[in-house]
């Protein structure tokens, strides 16, 4: 499932689809950055003064950052309790289990 999280200024879409936010139909990132935590917080702030969250490269607004935050969240439930995510968990937890071992 894609939602439209916006489109930039240059006509490009902002999207989540699955667990990813996606610009113009390539992967950006999986996560998003609250603006306080960023590191170029007075350049980000200059250039989009209404930016609360970073998608990577992407400001994003709070009622923008909302949307993506409530798909990824979906998603990633969507997957956690899909079978591929269920033995995905299964592979991590066999794993730190043979790491103790060694």
């Amino acid at each position: 499932m894609n939602t439209l999280i916006k489109i930039t200024e240059d006509g490009r879409k902002v999207e989540v689809v699955g667990q990813a936010i996606f610009l113009d139909g390539r992967k950006e990132v999986t996560e998003l950055v609250d603006i306080s935590e960023h590191p170029n917080i007075a350049a980000i702030l200059k250039a989009a003064p209404n930016a609360t969250h970073m998608a990577g490269r992407i400001p994003l607004t709070a009622e923008q950052a909302a949307i993506a935050k409530a798909a990824l969240d979906e998603a990633k439930d969507a997957y956690d309790f899909s079978p591929a995510g269920i033995s995905e968990r299964m592979r991590l937890a066999f794993y730190k289990v043979m790491q103790k071992l060694d």
